[in-house]
């Protein structure tokens, strides 16, 4: 009984001493070798990189970066001589961040000035605190009253009171085909997880859970914690993998599922940015292909370490810098709540939704109607926010409250939101394993409800699962390419479908083969790299009718060698019109699109922010329709131009045309 109480006393003292010191960010030098040579696959530093890994995480990234580059920089350990030199001056080592070649330490103003004198010590940095999206509960709004599915024989499941904030993004249609996220790994990030003792959740396939603030394997309410401080990241774990017919029934139940506790509110809602960045470490480790956070960004007591609207960059923070890093390092697909400040002073996105490559989330109504509370764009640097929105208002999922495991519970929020688009994207990946994050990203946005006419209050608009999985997609193989498609249609007659396959003035019409899961695919021919294919699909169903998918006038487009899709409208424009660069931001060269009425002159031109003139890209008569220009991010003297802001213009006689992009090297 006293090893017990002492026991107790020293966790109680060493928690106290932590929460009396300051939490820092120490950045190393280098990793104990030169970063050119750290990825010589003979080194040591790459064999112990390689087995960090496991199996399931080197095929993921393999898709991703390709079958000899899976390992990077970031991978290499962190050089264990500098952690044993850093304890030294009595400061205690929290996370360790080998993507940053970094730990985060709890110490005093003495051990601090101990470690800026240690020889391989590049920077230190207080580690900031950011808000944890707590649900907004609104009385007047309406509950998830659509139809009970228990009332429609045609529905696989029996949704119970979850059927409303499913069928509005098509969620139950996608079920009935036999998808709910098979083979998929999620990744959790939320204040605790108490689901072994829910009834919607006990049964779910946790291959891990990690407690981030106490650095435990029990990701339940501890006895230091907040009362109900689990609460939180139980709902939305329900919300994207619950399973209870009659109740819950959410769209990935069958995926596997990592939760990390990385939310610590025993002295305000806030979570420590470094946790995070420690959480999608271990995710990536264990193989995760998707992952959703409820973290976000509010300003904070200016007298506190904090960030500011321009720091909302996609470039600033530890935690978007740790998405963006899982994101284009590793090919982990990534979602985040947009945040609930619509309605007060900042009411902008946060981090790390700021992100380039991490998809936020906004909050609708069961209507379809933007909550008022769900924050809005652009980022700081002028890009659109948040990409999709789902439903976030009265959203039904599992409670804590009480003692009962069957609990069930309305919660308004992005942070309710964001667990349903990471949902649907389980289902995406769940049909179509061989998908890339980017591919999967790019397809969620040209699907969504406002895909035309994206803005910064929804975005590309409401998701839909059903559009998601029936859009076309490439899948490489060797150095050849399939594209694949489902129908919505159930009536098909198979041997009918005809992939016709357009470049340039030839059209090759290719019969597709019906596999698993009604997966039609077709082998599609060689072509040069940067060719343009412009492709649809005709049927006949058992009615005898026959189909054009796109409808009469619009074609579905490729660029060979990406496997970027986009469905286009290949008629005669009404007017001439200038379009969002792809992609943007962009590194190596960006496609820049705009269409012609006549054969009247028009120049292209691309100026920099001080508003001088970078480069000419098209001067001349254009094709009437469709033309497509490539920036390579040179000026008109071949010489790489830095990173930053640029402006294109199309000009048209007295007519001006201009749109931004950002240019990352």
């Amino acid at each position: 009984m006293r090893k017990i109480i002492f026991a107790v006393c020293v966790v109680v003292l060493t928690t106290f001493s932590m929460l009396a010191q300051q939490k820092y960010l120490v950045y190393f030098k280098d990793k104990g070798i030169v970063k050119q040579t750290s990825l010589q696959k003979n080194s040591p530093a790459y064999s112990e990189a390689v087995q960090s890994l496991s199996e399931r995480s080197i095929q993921r990234r393999k898709k991703h970066l390709g079958e000899e580059n899976f390992i990077t920089y970031e991978d290499v350990p962190l050089y264990q001589p500098y952690l044993e030199r850093l304890e030294t001056t009595g400061a205690k080592i929290w996370n360790k961040l080998k993507w940053f070649n970094a730990v985060s330490v709890y110490a005093d103003e003495n051990q601090l000035t101990k470690i800026s004198s240690l020889p391989f010590v590049e920077k230190i940095e207080a580690v900031k605190s950011l808000s944890f999206q707590k649900d907004k509960m609104d009385d007047n709004s309406p509950k998830s009253l659509a139809k009970n599915s228990s009332t429609n024989s045609s529905l696989a499941y029996n949704y119970g009171a979850s059927y409303g904030q499913y069928a509005l993004s098509d969620i139950p249609q996608v079920h009935a085909k036999g998808i709910s996220g098979d083979s998929v790994i999620i990744g959790i990030l939320d204040s605790g997880f108490r689901w072994k003792l829910i009834e919607s959740l006990v049964s779910r396939k946790v291959l891990a859970e990690y407690d981030f603030v106490f650095h435990d394997n029990n990701t339940a309410n501890e006895s230091n914690d907040v009362g109900g401080q689990d609460g939180h990241g139980t709902a939305i774990f329900s919300l994207i993998g619950g399973y209870k017919e009659g109740n819950i029934v959410a769209p990935a139940f069958n995926a596997s599922f990592l939760l990390a506790k990385t939310e610590d509110i025993r002295t305000e809602t806030h979570i420590e940015e470094d946790n995070y960045a420690a959480a999608l470490q271990w995710m990536d480790s264990i193989g995760v292909d998707i992952t959703t956070s409820s973290l976000g960004y509010n300003e904070f007591d200016p007298s506190t370490f904090s960030y500011t609207y321009s720091d909302m960059n996609g470039k600033t923070t530890i935690v978007t810098k740790a998405a963006e890093l899982a994101f284009t390092q590793f090919g982990i697909s990534m979602f985040t709540s947009a945040g609930n400040d619509g309605n007060n002073s900042w009411h902008y996105i946060g981090a790390p939704a700021d992100g380039f490559n991490i998809i936020a989330v906004g909050a609708v109504s069961n209507n379809n109607y933007k909550a008022s509370f769900s924050s809005f764009g652009p980022s700081y640097d002028g890009r659109i926010k948040p990409e999709v929105v789902t439903q976030g208002v009265s959203v039904y999922g599992a409670s804590v409250s009480g003692t009962a495991n069957n609990a069930y519970g309305y919660g308004s929020g992005t942070s309710d939101a964001a667990p349903i688009a990471a949902g649907v994207a389980a289902q995406l990946l769940s049909l179509y394993p061989h998908l890339t994050n980017v591919q999967i990203r790019n397809i969620l946005l040209a699907t969504s409800g406002n895909a035309a006419a994206p803005n910064n209050e929804i975005g590309y608009g409401l998701v839909s699962s059903l559009k998601t999985i029936t859009y076309p997609n490439f899948k490489k193989v060797d150095q050849s390419y399939s594209i694949n498609k489902c129908f919505e249609k159930e009536n098909i007659l198979p041997q009918t479908v005809v992939l016709h396959l357009i470049k340039g003035i030839q059209t090759v019409d290719l019969p597709m083969t019906i596999g698993t899961k009604e997966i039609y695919s077709s082998a599609i021919p060689s072509y040069n790299d940067g060719d343009v294919l412009q492709f649809y699909f005709t049927y006949t169903d058992s009615n005898q009718t026959a189909v054009r998918e796109p409808a009469d006038g619009k074609f579905f487009e490729a660029t060979y060698g990406k496997m970027i899709i986009t469905s286009i409208n290949d008629g005669i424009p009404e007017a001439y019109d200038l379009k969002q660069n792809y992609p943007n931001p962009f590194n190596l060269s960006t496609s820049i699109t705009f269409f012609a009425v006549d054969s009247s002159p028009v120049e292209l031109t691309i100026y920099n922010l001080l508003g001088k003139k970078v480069k000419t890209l098209y001067s001349g008569i254009p094709k009437i329709g469709k033309n497509v220009e490539v920036w390579n991010g040179e000026n008109n003297f071949g010489l790489v131009q830095s990173s930053g802001i640029y402006f294109y213009i199309l000009k048209n006689g007295d007519k001006i045309q201009a749109k931004k992009m950002v240019l990352l090297k």
